[in-house]
């Protein structure tokens, strides 16, 4: 089974149901992929959602019966930290929550699922 976390910006396409969306939704479907989200995700993809004027609500649900929300730990926070300070020498705009994704994948041993460039530098990405 393939661990897979996904980030903000496959949700969002999930969401919209655009190509890259159509592509999450075959991760998501698929029977040998466990699912998993940061909490943090969650945070961005109801802000990005609420900014649309989309139901919230309605995203949670999805998030939370098509994956597993992995709540944040010490740990997590220390090597998100540790890559947030490694990533921001090669790219200014890396953002933090990018960290939480990469340190939950990291920790668990999982793929990130994403079209965000900026995880462009970690072997364990699937771009969507």
């Amino acid at each position: 089974m393939t661990k897979i976390v996904v980030d903000a910006f496959a949700w969002i396409e999930y969401f919209n149901g655009s190509d890259k969306g159509l592509n999450v939704k075959k991760l998501l479907e698929t029977d040998h992929n466990e699912i998993i989200t940061c909490s943090t995700t969650v945070a961005e993809v109801i802000s990005k959602v609420l900014r649309k004027n989309l139901d919230s609500q309605i995203a949670l649900n999805h998030i939370n019966n098509l994956s597993k929300v992995i709540d944040i730990t010490q740990e997590i926070s220390i090597l998100a930290g540790e890559i947030h300070f490694i990533e921001k020498k090669k790219n200014v705009d890396f953002g933090m929550l990018d960290s939480f994704v990469a340190a939950t994948a990291k920790k668990l041993n999982a793929k990130i699922v994403t079209g965000d460039n900026d995880f462009k530098n970690f072997k364990e990405t699937i771009f969507i």
